[in-house]
This record gives C-alpha cells, sequence and structure tokens, in this order.
C-alpha cells in the first residue's frame, strides 16, 4: 500500500477482520484482495474487494448437518467481503475454480499464515487442470466480447474483456495457472499493444468504473484475435483430475493445527 488512503483503508480492513473473527469464532488463514485492485487497473471508485479463507474449531467439521461455509458483508467505506469456509475453499481448489485461484495467489496479501498460504499454492500447481481453467476464462470472455465496440462498452468492460481472452490464452499456451496481475500477461503480446494498455491503464485509473471511452480499434482486434487463437489451440488440453487424497490430508493436517501462524 502506498498512499495514506491505502494504508487507512488496510488499517480498517484488518479492523473488520479482526472483528469478524471474533464473532464468528474463526480463524482467518489468509485474506486478499481480488478484482482490479489486485489485477492493477483499479479506477479511484473501485471497492475494495476482499476475499478470505477460515476455519472453524474442529468440533464444528463434526456436525451431523450440513452448516453455512461462507461468510459475506458490506461495509458504508467501499468494504466488500466474503470468505469461505477452508472445506468449501479446499473442494473448489480440486476442481481449479478460477475465483479462489484469484484470491490464492493474489498480488495484495492483507493477512496470512505464509506457511499454509504456500503449501496451499504449491497444492494449487501441482493439482491445475488445464480444461477447467480455460473453459472458465473462456466462457466468460464470449460475454464481454459481444459489448466490444458497442455503446455498452465501458473501459471497465474492455478490461475484462482483454484478461479474460488472456488468461485463457496463457493457460492455452503454457498449461499452468495464469498470472493474477494483468500486466504479468504482456508477454503473450506484442510490445505495440501492451504501450497502448499501458496508457489506457493510466486513463482508467484516473475515471469512474463505468466511464465510456474510446477504446483504440486496434484494442479492440486485439481480443477478438486472441480469442479466434483460442479456439483454434483448445482441443490440445488435457483433463487433469485432482488427487483426492492429497486435497484430504491437507484439510486434516489444517483443521488439527491449533497454533496460529503469522
Amino acid at each position: 500500500m502506498e498512499n495514506s488512503k491505502e494504508i487507512k483503508m488496510e488499517g480498517k480492513i484488518l479492523e473488520k477482520l479482526r472483528q469478524i473473527e471474533k464473532e464468528k469464532n474463526i480463524e482467518i488463514l489468509f485474506a486478499v484482495e481480488s478484482g482490479s485492485r489486485a489485477w492493477g487497473f483499479a479506477s479511484p471508485d473501485s471497492d475494495y474487494d476482499i476475499r478470505f479463507v477460515y476455519k472453524h474449531k474442529k468440533d464444528w467439521y463434526l456436525n451431523l448437518w450440513e452448516q453455512k461455509d461462507t461468510i459475506e458483508f458490506m461495509t458504508e467505506d467501499d468494504l466488500d467481503g466474503s470468505g469461505w469456509d477452508l472445506k468449501k475453499a479446499l473442494q473448489l481448489l480440486a476442481k481449479s475454480n478460477a475465483s479462489f485461484l484469484g484470491w490464492l495467489f493474489s498480488p495484495v496479501v492483507y493477512y496470512a499464515n505464509d506457511k499454509l498460504l504456500k503449501e496451499i499454492q504449491t497444492l494449487a500447481h501441482t493439482s491445475f487442470n488445464p480444461v477447467s481453467g480455460f473453459y472458465h476464462y473462456h466462457s466468460m470472455n464470449k460475454g464481454f466480447e459481444e459489448k466490444l465496440g458497442t455503446n455498452e462498452m465501458t473501459i471497465k468492460s474492455y478490461f475484462y474483456a482483454i484478461r479474460t481472452a488472456l488468461c485463457a490464452n496463457w493457460i492455452v499456451k503454457k498449461r499452468t495457472i495464469p498470472p493474477v496481475e494483468f500486466k504479468e500477461l504482456y508477454p503473450l503480446i506484442e510490445v505495440e499493444y501492451q504501450e497502448k494498455l499501458d496508457e489506457l491503464i493510466l486513463l482508467k485509473s484516473s475515471s469512474e468504473e463505468k466511464s465510456n471511452v474510446k477504446v483504440d480499434i486496434h484494442l479492440l482486434e486485439l481480443v477478438k484475435d486472441i480469442t479466434i487463437e483460442n479456439n483454434s489451440l483448445k482441443e490440445g488440453l488435457e483433463n487433469i483430475k485432482p488427487n483426492k487424497e492429497l486435497f484430504n490430508q491437507l484439510f486434516l493436517k489444517i483443521v488439527n493445527d491449533d497454533n496460529k501462524g503469522t
């Protein structure tokens, strides 16, 4: 966090997370930023999308009945919070859930049990299913692509379109989890496009989320070209099945560990 506003907001976020821990009698294992602030193209009015994973006391998991495994909150000062219980999070990770992978590798970490976070990240890398990841981004991209060049396209919708196209392209070419930070996807495109995108990011940093701006025609065509390439390469993806026992072992290890990390 660089400027005074962000430092102040981080303090509020940590205070809110401590409050949640106390009220819900849980332990937050890690908490991060998601969305445009994590991707690196936030607008001045972007919310703080706080995402976290938590665990209950061991006995909670021995309940005969299914219990609520999510916690959500929204505050008046733009803190949009959503948390998943450890069991839910690991089950989704076993499916290479792209949303959770975005949390797991977010560059903006508010709090974490560092050792535990690295263990989960390692399991995510070794168990990543390219088919699941690709189709998540590829299907999302179709919706965003339809708005390109229309009156419905905002600067926000353009960035969602180019990011989802590039994430799918990363997976289809590298077979690995795509980076969360948008600019880390730049090696996939030529320098001339990188420079144009940098200019657009600068513009977005001073424009409201729903601002309509004129996007360079070459950047619009770039999304379409990447999508066409993705379609041509997708058949070669390998559908990797998770080793469920590895996930279960990690789950039991975390639930049985009563020591909080730092």
